[in-house]
């Protein structure tokens, strides 16, 4: 059997914070509780769930641009974790991250030809300046832009194209795993289609992995393999993009499903209204996260936290009452 890419086991992420006078008392931020998976060379793991739920930060771990509190993140074999940030540099280029916002993750005093080249000298990627010059303008060829392009500032371009430079940018450290944080929600419906399209070819040329990050369940269906759902800093269902959006199985997942436009107008959709708010990372309830929301909910939630148990191969789900979830919708219909 085949070594996976990536391995996260166990992982916590715990934000200390002071509260009271004089910052005397001190609580903690839960953002996230004993996540773990895997991913496969050549394969795009989706992580979803709503705003807070802890999925950004698990990019941040996987990145090490936040330390772990507990747990361990394995790469190819090599736990990185733990590593001193010298024995670490060499395994960074083959994790590479394209943000949220593209203006603000390019430096807006830095042409373009900087910025992509940034990476090249720091891994020693290129022999000479003529190898250096034909990488940058293959790279910004393979993102779709002119080569003139790498001469201006990222202020010159539009949004689009900055994510396109972004790309570029992770690209040039010519990584195996790429952690996508949100990387098209800020875009335009037309140019977020566009990216989309162009991750899909370049995953499919260069063999990478991706680690997707989204809120945008459309999106994800169109071009993840597998698809991880996240509850208040924990996994709540696991499943293939076909089982997951063909027969979700945790209330949860079926009420964010709910929740996705459909594009036939003469279908109409149940829709599971989930009623209250996310409770306080800071102070999560006991047993099942979502007992506080699920209008399924027993006695048995409030006590207990519901293990992620394997109901079909590959899908995988955290709920006591998996029948009844999947029996019955909840909710308000709208």
């Amino acid at each position: 059997m085949n070594r996976p890419l990536l391995e996260v086991n166990d992982l916590v992420k715990h934000y200390p914070v002071r509260a009271g006078w004089f910052g005397r008392q001190r609580q903690v931020v839960h953002a996230v509780d004993g996540v773990s998976f895997q991913i496969a060379r050549g394969e795009t793991l989706a992580l979803v769930g709503e705003s807070g739920c802890g999925k950004s930060t698990v990019g941040r771990c996987v990145l090490r641009l936040t330390p772990v509190t507990a747990g361990q993140v394995v790469l190819d074999g090599l736990r990185i974790d733990d590593m001193t940030d010298a024995t670490l540099l060499p395994q960074r280029r083959r994790l590479q991250v394209v943000f949220q916002d593209p203006f603000s993750s390019l430096n807006p005093r830095m042409r373009v030809r900087d910025i992509l080249a940034e990476p090249i000298r720091n891994f020693g990627l290129a022999a000479d300046a003529g190898a250096l010059r034909a990488m940058l303008e293959s790279l910004m060829d393979r993102v779709g832009l002119p080569a003139e392009g790498l001469d201006r500032f990222p202020h010159e371009f539009s949004g689009g194209q900055r994510q396109r430079i972004g790309i570029a940018k992770a690209l040039a450290a010519q990584p195996e795993l790429i952690v996508c944080d949100e990387a098209v929600s800020a875009l335009d419906v037309s140019v977020k289609a566009q990216i989309v399209n162009l991750l899909q070819d370049l995953q499919k040329e260069l063999k990478l992995a991706l680690l997707f990050i989204s809120h945008d369940l459309a999106i994800v269906e169109h071009m993840t393999h597998r698809v991880i759902v996240m509850y208040l800093g924990t996994i709540v269902e696991v499943a293939t993009k076909t089982q997951l959006f063909g027969n979700a199985l945790h209330p949860y997942t079926r009420a964010l499903l709910s929740a996705v436009p459909d594009p036939d107008p003469e279908r109409t959709t149940r829709r599971i209204v989930l009623h209250g708010d996310i409770p306080s990372p800071i102070d999560p309830p006991s047993g099942c996260r979502f007992h506080t929301r699920c209008p399924q909910a027993q006695a048995l939630c409030r006590q207990a936290a519901p293990p992620l148990k394997q109901y079909a191969p590959g899908h995988q789900a955290a709920c006591h009452f998996i029948d009844a979830a999947a029996d019955s919708p909840t909710g308000e219909t709208a």
